[in-house]
């Protein structure tokens, strides 16, 4: 499919898409995903649903109260984009860093970018200067605007030039904007101009950019939001995901603004912080991570969920133990969901009575999925076999030979392994390289970290092969345990008992090491090649 003629002037982004013979098959079979050939993601999500709505509606909330309408958003936003280009010189198709935790000003940065034509890269603000480095070296950033809070790893990068906010300065952001017209008109994006570069978390090593278009952002609002969470212009959202993984940008800007909804933006999502913004605010969508869920759980004072209609959980395997014990708890049906950086979001999930717990769903509404085995053939259901889907999102590595390893049979193979039922829904059993060959036996990592999961006194778990010359690999699981609890090896052949009460022998974990954390990515994603290199004998 020819791409439409592109408002760039800086032509770095379209330069370096795959070649298109490597793209997966685009799927736009809903009508609302037919967008016009111009369009600019920011103009739509902003301009437009102010119009719609008012733009003296409520858009985006601080746990301190503060409240910006969407007309303050978007003045702000314009004044953002008026200062890069009248003042920065940024053209369309420029790259913007943007490095700062979940607030209103990154918010108006997002779109004062997109605004202006550029390509947002929006960072989480936990990377270090090695992380951002290697960004740089990818995206070769133009321009960057950081929170003063986060300026030092920025330098230490050597990435620059740069504008600071929320320090006060007469040199920061704010006030320069300030003296910026509050009208911008937009720049009017091919719909298949690069709006994003939305980088993988770095689970396996170094990270990929994912190229997305304006017209993926809406697509991913047009599905997902709107055929499964369905929310409505009086809810409002909140979530712990930082804005630069999709899953949060989606939940906590997107898919809110789209509907003409509010968010309550959280700088630090910890249970305990959420829960305070839960009983301050009352939002009635949640958009968090299986941890925090258990975690909640845990407080002694759960009425603060009492406002939630809507708790949404992906970026993980949601354990069937934690969606039982929530909707115990609550009464509510936590929405499950997977999706990828690659795909931008969301694309298997269900909701309400479409739920099946412990399943992950049914294909979103403008996707289509399959189970295929190594030659790209489908598989029975009932089989396990390599997750592939296609819709109208799809993998676009930024000058990247892996992109030849995700696209593959005309599908986007997302690295996980599933099984689909009679009925078509699809229940994760582990990543690929997750699944454990013992004795000739695949054994799902998650599995046996679900098993765990039920004991009374683990926190989280995960659990890896390790290399037995005997079995070819024994399952090992690193476990930590709740607070106040004491570890023992006593506790740990407790765990290794309980597990055998719960799976088969042979899922068993050989080895439970106790340990006081898992190594996590920016994003909180465990990092299980971590834990793989712990267990591998020394070369």
């Amino acid at each position: 499919m020819p791409l439409a003629p592109s408002a760039h002037v800086d032509t770095f982004a379209r330069d370096n898409l795959p070649p298109q013979d490597q793209w997966p098959p685009l799927v736009f079979d809903l009508p609302e995903l037919k967008y016009p050939e111009r369009l600019n993601c920011g103009v739509e999500l902003l301009d437009r649903t102010a119009a719609a709505h008012g733009a003296d509606r409520r858009c985006l909330l601080t746990p301190d109260g503060s409240v910006w309408t969407y007309g303050d958003l978007l003045a702000r936003a314009n004044q953002v984009a008026s200062y890069l280009v009248t003042e920065v010189g940024l053209v369309p198709g420029n790259r913007v860093l943007l490095r700062a935790p979940n607030n209103p000003w990154l918010v108006a940065c997002w779109f004062g970018v997109l605004k202006m034509g550029g390509v947002v890269v929006t960072t989480m603000p936990l990377l270090r200067s090695g992380e951002l480095r290697t960004i740089h070296e990818i995206a070769r950033i133009d321009h960057s605007i950081v929170d003063h809070r986060f300026v030092a790893d920025l330098v230490e990068a050597g990435i620059g030039p740069y504008t600071v906010f929320g320090d006060g300065r007469r040199a920061s952001l704010e006030t320069r904007a300030e003296i910026q017209p509050d009208r911008f008109p937009g720049v009017e994006t091919s719909q298949d101009d690069v709006a994003l570069l939305a980088f993988t978390s770095g689970t396996t090593g170094r990270p990929k950019a994912t190229m997305h278009f304006h017209r993926d952002v809406l697509a991913n609002a047009d599905t997902f939001s709107a055929h499964v969470l369905r929310p409505t212009p009086e809810d409002l959202f909140t979530g712990s995901p930082p804005l630069g993984f999709t899953f949060g940008l989606g939940g906590l800007v997107v898919f809110p603004l789209r509907a003409g909804a509010a968010t309550l933006l959280v700088e630090k999502g910890t249970p305990d912080l959420l829960l305070a913004a839960l009983a301050q605010h009352r939002p009635t969508i949640l958009f968090t991570a299986p941890t925090a869920y258990r975690a909640m759980l845990a407080a002694p004072d759960r009425a603060a969920l009492g406002s939630l209609r809507r708790c949404v959980s992906a970026g993980e395997p949601l354990p069937l133990t934690t969606w039982q014990a929530f909707h115990e708890a609550t009464g509510l049906r936590i929405i499950d969901g997977i999706g990828s950086t690659e795909m931008l979001h969301i694309f298997i999930s269900a909701a309400d009575d479409d739920i099946r717990p412990g399943a992950t769903g049914k294909p979103v509404p403008g996707y289509e999925a399959c189970v295929l085995d190594d030659d790209g053939n489908p598989v029975p259901d009932g089989e396990i076999g390599r997750l592939a889907v296609r819709g109208p999102t799809g993998c676009r590595y930024l000058a990247d030979q892996r992109q030849r390893e995700y696209v593959r049979h005309g599908w986007n193979l997302t690295g996980d392994t599933y099984l689909r039922d009679a009925d078509g829904y699809f229940w994760y059993q582990a990543r690929n390289d997750d699944m454990i060959i013992s004795g000739g036996i695949n054994i799902a990592g998650p599995e046996v970290e679900m098993a765990l999961l039920g004991h009374a006194d683990v926190l989280e778990c995960a659990v890896v092969g390790a290399p037995d010359p005997a079995r070819t690999m024994s399952v090992h699981a690193f476990v930590v345990l709740k607070p106040g609890v004491p570890g023992s090896p006593e506790k740990a052949e407790e765990l290794r008992e309980y597990a055998r009460s719960v799976i088969a022998p042979y899922k068993v974990p050989r080895v439970v090491e106790l340990v006081d954390a898992l190594p996590r990515t920016s994003t909180g994603k465990v990092q299980r090649f971590v834990l793989r290199d712990r267990v591998a004998p020394a070369p």
